[in-house]
Parts: C-alpha cells; sequence; structure tokens
C-alpha cells in the first residue's frame, strides 16, 4: 500500500529534522520510521503508533509568505536594538501628540491622564542613579554627534566606548561628559571620520585638556588599538569649507603623500599638515586662499601653516 502524499512529506520533513530533534528510534519498538506532524507538534512512530514527543514548538511565524514584499508586510518587528539609548530602545514611549488612533484630538480629562502617564513613563525608564548617569551620557553623546554631523554609526560605536568605560569603572574621579567627549572622540578616530580635539571640545561641556588626558587614560585602559589620524583624511572636508576644486584637493593629497614619505609627517598635527598642504596646492593650482582663511577652517595657527608649508615646499622642490 502506497503512502499518501501528505505522509510523504512527512517523510522528507523529519529525514531533514532528525539530526536536530536527537530522536532516531521509537523506545517502544526500536523502529526509526518517525514521522513530525507539524498540525499537532508530534512526533510519531509510523509503526506501532506511538507518540515520541509531543507540543513540540514551532519557532517560525504562524502566517505564510510567498514573496519578500509579503514576508516583509505581514512580519511583526520593532525597531532593532541601539547602544544608543541607556536601554537599548526596549522600553515603550508614550507619544507627545493628544490625538487617538484615529488621529482626532482626545478631550482634555483624557490630556491630563496621558500627561501624568507621561511624566511616570519617563520617571520609571531610570530605575537608579546609575541608569540615570548612562542615560544623561548617552544623550550627550547624541547631542555633540548632531553638532559634529558625524553618522549614526560613530553614535553607536562612541556608545559601545562609554559602556565599556563604565563596566570597567573608569568614570570613577571623572566627569560624565569628559568621558563621554573622549568616547566620541575615540569613536570618530575608529570609524575613520575623525574630527581635531579643537572641534570636539568646541561642541563639548569640557576644555580641550581634559578630553585629551581622559581620551589617553580610557584608549589605554580599554586597549582601544588607535592608528595616527591620516591628514588626508582632513582634505575634503577642508577644501569643501573653502570652496575649493577636486584639483586642489588631488594636489593637496599628492603633497601629503609625497612628504610623508620623507618622513616629515612624524610628530606633526595632522590638521596643521593638510591645512598646509592645501595652502601649498591652492597656489599651485590659482585658486590661492590666504593663511588666515585656511587657518581658521583648520582651526590652527598661521604660524602653523607657515612652517609646515616650507617644510613641504622644500621636500617637493618647489621654489616659492
Amino acid at each position: 500500500m502506497t503512502r499518501s502524499t501528505r505522509q510523504r512529506e512527512r517523510m522528507r520533513e523529519t529525514d531533514e529534522t532528525e539530526d536536530q530533534e536527537g530522536v532516531r528510534a521509537c523506545p517502544e519498538c526500536e523502529s526509526d520510521n518517525l514521522v513530525k506532524d507539524s498540525d499537532r507538534g508530534e512526533l510519531i512512530c509510523e509503526d506501532c503508533g506511538l507518540v515520541v514527543e509531543e507540543e513540540q514548538i514551532d519557532p517560525g511565524p504562524e502566517w505564510r509568505a510567498f514573496n519578500h514584499q509579503e514576508r516583509q508586510n505581514k512580519s511583526r518587528v520593532g525597531a532593532p536594538t541601539t547602544q544608543t539609548m541607556h536601554d537599548k530602545g526596549l522600553t515603550t514611549t508614550i507619544d507627545w501628540k493628544d490625538k487617538d488612533a484615529y488621529g482626532r484630538s482626545i478631550s482634555s480629562k483624557k490630556r491630563s491622564q496621558m500627561h501624568r502617564l507621561r511624566k511616570w513613563q519617563e520617571r520609571i525608564r531610570t530605575k537608579d542613579a546609575g541608569e540615570r548617569n548612562l542615560q544623561f551620557a548617552l544623550s550627550e553623546i547624541d547631542r555633540m554627534a548632531s553638532a559634529l554631523g558625524v553618522p549614526r554609526s560613530v553614535r553607536e560605536v562612541a556608545s559601545v566606548i562609554y559602556r565599556r568605560a563604565l563596566k570597567e569603572d573608569l568614570i570613577r574621579g571623572r566627569s560624565i561628559e569628559g568621558v563621554a567627549t573622549s568616547a566620541l572622540y575615540a569613536a570618530c578616530r575608529k570609524e575613520g571620520i575623525p574630527r581635531s580635539l579643537e572641534e570636539i571640545s568646541e561642541v563639548s561641556r569640557v576644555e580641550r585638556k581634559e578630553i585629551g588626558r581622559t581620551y589617553r587614560y580610557i584608549s589605554q585602559e580599554l586597549g582601544l588599538e588607535m592608528k595616527p589620524v591620516d591628514p588626508k583624511k582632513y582634505v575634503p572636508r577642508f577644501c569643501s569649507e573653502l570652496e575649493l576644486s577636486e584639483e586642489v584637493q588631488t594636489k593637496a593629497n599628492e603633497i601629503i603623500e609625497k612628504t610623508a614619505e620623507e618622513g616629515l609627517l612624524s610628530g606633526k598635527s595632522p590638521t596643521g599638515y593638510a591645512a598646509a598642504a592645501i595652502y601649498a596646492a591652492s597656489l599651485l593650482c590659482n585658486e590661492k586662499k590666504t593663511q588666515r582663511e585656511v587657518a581658521d577652517v583648520a582651526q590652527v595657527t598661521e604660524v602653523t601653516i607657515r612652517n609646515r608649508y616650507q617644510e613641504q615646499i622644500e621636500a617637493m622642490g618647489i621654489h616659492g
């Protein structure tokens, strides 16, 4: 007697999932002819009829989808977890709009009730002082990252670094703002989107000296392997702010590459070095910018630009 199509399908499912189930034979008759009934969530011996396993959990969804769009429409998941929020974005929030599900305004009684609920929701999101401090630190990182115009990936990395510093108890005796700013500075360097200490300190509530000191401490304690910043990373941004052409950018990168090979970059500030190369390139490409204009954009002194500029043109064999 041939088995029905349904039974054959069940047998195929059994063969595919046999290793996962961990059941090789029926404990009653020692037969290996086991069938998985997906409708009832049972594993049945086809020879003696014994239910070997029951109430199996199906981790898949209860709905069926036949293409990608249908699967996306039917999926019911929330936003992905994020390190930039103290609760990783897993708690609920009550919207500030006083409207119901249909977009209609709610009554004054309901409005005051929602106001109270919203207030208590904010209070219970942080259960202790530690969580409140973490919430403050992560909001500071978010504020500074927005002011600097860095992408979301940098904020995520900065939040992870801050959480690691908190876990290692590196914040004790230091200001929360100082550690948060240092974490953001480290994240910018790690993601290849460098910002100078001057730029970081402008958007921070902490002095430049404290940021540098805290950054060195946490990078050493956490073992953050930081490579020296490449001056070429600053060139596109500085040239964009100075409204210089692609030709100047290319020439500035060429100057940096050639002079760095001569060993001139060692021990020099990457921002000052990039600024001097841009100044030299602007002269060579007949798009002259003053030393003051370049210095303002790069946030270095004119003296630094003059010194680096002289070194670079001498190394390039250019006589100005």
